[in-house]
């Protein structure tokens, strides 16, 4: 059992993380089947819950070491009903043994007594899902926020809040303008306090956001007006975005602190590039995984 009421503030674990691994890469695990190696396909229901959980953990070893955070997506574990959440479990239990920090993308958010509960859930300090930070939905209104918040603060753990999201369509909203400025703007402005109310002793907060690499005007401009805040930064890769344009949200502090100031994930490169695919045993997967993650570290120095 984690003591989450005496560990340090999910801004500066991040912090410590970020300085110890010399990296922002962060390992998504999408464990989408029809990316999958042939070795973690199965021909049955049975056989696929059994080889997602081969194919996770051995995700999570080949992160072990090399980089500060795993990125599980829950939507793709959920589809597998309660076997695939026990399998959630079981990756955020075996990556915070590993050292890992574990970024849960639920993407929650909802009203009153039902965001309560997704926060009791993903961050509270005896919640079924082990989690250092979740990934919310600010998009009905600031005060949704206000349990995750809460909770999250109370454990010590953190938050990524959608902002700027690297999807084709989400200029639709995001880039909605009203007195001149476009919708995430203003909801930058409106976490601003927030995020700045919640600073660890490194200098960070515990409340991030969430912004695409594929938007590098935008994070720079969050950058200016969010300083203490770390980002959550998806695109780089199978998305688009290639490393200059992902490093764009990050601070270089210098060369024993390396980068600071968020994560960048990447998923399918790493997990599901070509040389996973000629993967027959689960040795072989992870040394593949392990030079695609050693690749993505480099492009990103």
């Amino acid at each position: 059992m984690v003591d989450k009421l005496n560990r340090m503030s999910f801004g500066d674990r991040l912090s410590i993380a970020l300085t110890k691994n010399q990296t922002p890469l962060c390992v998504g695990i999408d464990p989408h089947i029809s990316l999958m190696p042939d070795l973690f396909r199965g021909f049955s229901p049975k056989e696929q819950i059994e080889k997602l959980e081969s194919f996770s953990l051995a995700c999570i070893e080949a992160a072990q070491g090399r980089v500060p955070a795993i990125k599980p997506q829950v939507a793709l574990f959920e589809k597998f009903g309660a076997q695939g959440m026990e399998i959630l479990q079981l990756i955020g239990r075996t990556a915070h043994d590993a050292g890992l920090l574990v970024i849960m993308d639920a993407k929650r958010g909802d009203i009153g007594s039902t965001s309560v509960a997704y926060a009791d859930a993903w961050l509270g300090e005896n919640a079924p899902f082990y989690s250092d930070a979740l990934t919310v939905n600010p998009f009905l209104g600031i005060d949704t926020l206000e349990p995750f918040i809460k909770e999250a603060i109370n454990s010590n753990a953190g938050l990524f809040i959608l902002l700027r999201t690297s999807n084709p369509g989400s200029a639709d909203l995001q880039e909605l303008r009203s007195d001149d400025k476009p919708i995430y703007q203003h909801l930058a402005e409106k976490l601003l306090p927030i995020i700045n109310s919640h600073l660890g002793n490194t200098g960070w907060s515990s409340i991030g956001i969430v912004i695409g690499a594929t938007n590098p005007v935008e994070a720079k401009l969050m950058r200016a007006l969010l300083p203490s805040c770390p980002f959550l930064i998806p695109g780089f890769g199978a998305q688009g975005a290639d490393a200059s344009m992902a490093l764009c949200g990050l601070s270089h502090v210098n060369r024993d602190l390396g980068y600071q100031g968020g994560l960048i994930t990447s998923s399918r490169e790493i997990t599901f590039g070509n040389n996973t695919q000629r993967a027959s045993t689960t040795n072989e997967y992870i040394s593949a995984v392990i030079q695609n993650i050693d690749k993505s570290i480099e492009k990103l120095r």
